[in-house]
């Protein structure tokens, strides 16, 4: 096929769009509900996505190869033993479903977070496999951990690459992790950047290891705590991986975790969130830091959505079937 077409539900700031560009690929429909999310979308791809997807009519989105979107993980409804499409209504799951049905898209590429897996006991998982089966789709999943794919924070998340059944594809290998060599520091801001400042953490209850990591590795390294350490209280070397960036959390060390540079504690500044996330330099970022770190925290890892796009697009060359 000459050009991949692919929509963008669920687009947040663009984590889909920036790992899907390529000269042969090309967006045709993007949504999201969210307006900051929106905006800064706009800002960064010169055109402003649709609102809720739900008051989007299905002949509105135009005929595409491939569906892209990073779904929350919401619980089915379920009324009685109907088992049908109705399951999902009231979900974002339900939007997928109901798109992919009318324009029967080669492939549905799909993201959600690790919990989905064991969400409902599982029973959240083998509903979403039953319906994307019941619209006409094979479908394969995999947990995939960043901190693998060359990205330097720990970030596991479940992606699905689902195809249409005529196409046969009964064996997708989601790709090798490639185990680079990265850490937190290769994407830290200059040392006396005055946007820093803020992010500084002075606190009389901090209590470090004395042995400090001195070389570098491919996971999370912590080395203290403030308070009872819990969760947002626990500082790492920038020497190992970040932890999960996160769109809310709490703790002194909420969305980014605590780091130890430069001889002082501080969270992340967005823009170090951005390089983390695998987005671009020049990236505009929203003007208020705590709509940034949500936006990140919502994203997807765009390296790993990278890899995973060029592991699907050799069959979507050789066998894609057009949209309907």
């Amino acid at each position: 096929m000459e050009k991949v077409n692919y929509i963008d539900l669920f687009c947040g700031v663009g984590g889909f769009r920036h790992a899907l560009k390529s000269p042969g690929s090309q967006c045709v429909f993007s949504s999201d509900i969210d307006p900051d999310a929106r905006l800064i979308y706009a800002q960064n791809w010169g055109e402003e996505p649709a609102g809720d997807i739900g008051q989007v009519g299905v002949a509105e989105i135009p005929p595409h190869d491939v569906l892209c979107g990073g779904f929350p993980c919401q619980p089915f409804s379920i009324s009685g033993n109907q088992g049908g499409f109705e399951d999902a209504r009231g979900t974002l799951l339900h939007e997928i479903l109901r798109i992919a049905r009318h324009h029967q898209p080669s492939v549905l590429f799909l993201e959600n977070v690790k919990n989905f897996l064991s969400h409902g006991g599982g029973e959240t998982l083998a509903k979403t496999i039953e319906l994307l089966n019941r619209v006409g789709y094979q479908v394969h999943y995999s947990l995939l951990n960043a901190s693998r794919y060359g990205v330097a924070q720990k970030r596991e998340r479940v992606y699905f690459v689902c195809f249409r059944k005529e196409l046969g594809i009964e064996d997708f290998q989601f790709p090798v992790p490639s185990d680079e060599d990265v850490a937190v520091e290769d994407i830290l801001l200059p040392k006396g950047d005055r946007r820093l400042d803020d992010l500084i953490i002075q606190r009389s209850d901090l209590r470090l290891k004395e042995k400090m990591p001195t070389e570098r590795e491919n996971r999370t390294l912590r080395i203290g705590t403030v308070g009872k350490g819990g969760q947002g209280e626990r500082v790492y070397s920038p020497k190992g991986h970040a932890i999960t960036l996160s769109a809310f959390g709490g703790g002194i060390g909420a969305k980014t975790g605590m780091y130890l540079i430069d001889g002082q504690i501080r969270r992340l500044h967005p823009e170090e969130c951005r390089r983390l996330m695998g987005f671009p330099d020049g990236f505009t970022l929203h003007d208020r830091p705590n709509v940034s770190y949500k936006q990140f925290g919502n994203s997807v890892a765009v390296p790993v959505v990278r890899k995973i796009f060029q592991s699907i697009l050799p069959i979507l060359s050789g066998r894609t079937l057009q949209a309907a």
